[in-house]
């Protein structure tokens, strides 16, 4: 049997999904905030490389959606996708608003390094990190990610309220090479952007992962004793925001829940 995750946190685990992401806007500062101020123990974000090796938070691979391409310079760049991550500087992308997409108060909420998240809300969250990764080459990433984890206020301790994840196994096999007491799982869904071969959780073993991020509708009764039973591995499903859901993977057997609404499920938080 592999080792539960988070061992010494209350069951279930409750991820407030890119922060409190349903009232604000994702992945800011003010939604991971709102998630603790509302009782939620942990959360779940998203990272990149920058070129000039910050490591973003932010889901999309271009900012776009979340920040629109009003601040950017005429081009090919402000044409709807925005300035892609990889490829940008932090400091170009700390520009740029990330918050008055939801409304007016967040007007002014900024892309924040993963950095100042554990420096501000390191010792009150368990976090759960998204790797964005899209290749299999090495390019940092991973070893950014270890480095920020090793060296966060509170040393080891934010190693012991933390797990990874990725959409891309190898890249969780890099991270887990470069710190194995972080645990790592494989994200998976049946989107035509995730390729076939790993449309059913076929990256465990690919990635070595030690524990299972299905989305929520591959779950059922003969998948979660497969998982469980006969593999050994604990699963935590996404994006979970109805409470008859949450009650059914929760049967299910399912270690917790990563949700928008996490407010909303009636789960019990520590107190």
């Amino acid at each position: 049997m592999r080792p539960p995750i988070l061992p010494g946190e209350m069951r279930p685990l409750v991820f407030a999904h890119r922060g409190l992401s349903a009232l604000a806007p994702e992945n800011t500062m003010a939604a991971f905030r709102l998630a603790r101020d509302m009782g939620m123990p942990g959360v779940e974000l998203d990272v990149h490389l920058t070129a000039d090796g910050k490591l973003a938070v932010i889901h999309d691979h271009f900012t776009g959606r979340t920040a629109g391409a009003g601040d950017l310079p005429p081009g090919p760049a402000a044409k709807g996708r925005g300035l892609e991550i990889e490829r940008a500087n932090f400091a170009e992308l700390t520009s740029l608003d990330v918050g008055a997409w939801k409304g007016p108060r967040y007007a002014g909420e900024r892309i924040i390094r993963l950095e100042e998240l554990f420096e501000e809300l390191g010792e009150e969250l368990y976090f759960d990190v998204e790797l964005k990764s899209r290749i299999k080459a090495d390019y940092g990433l991973e070893a950014a990610v270890a480095k920020c984890i090793r060296e966060a206020r509170g040393g080891r301790g934010i190693a012991e309220r933390c797990v990874a994840c990725s959409f891309n196994p190898v890249s969780i096999a890099r991270l887990k090479s470069l710190i194995p007491e972080v645990p790592t799982a494989i994200l998976w869904c049946g989107e035509s952007e995730l390729p076939p071969y790993l449309r059913h959780g076929e990256g465990r073993w690919i990635g070595r992962a030690d524990f299972l991020k299905p989305a929520k509708e591959k779950v059922r009764a003969s998948s979660s004793f497969r998982w469980r039973r006969l593999e050994g591995y604990e699963f935590l499903p996404w994006t979970v925001d109805e409470r008859d859901e949450a009650a059914r993977l929760l049967a299910l057997g399912s270690v917790g829940v990563v949700s928008n609404r996490p407010h909303e499920l009636g789960l019990p938080r520590p107190q």
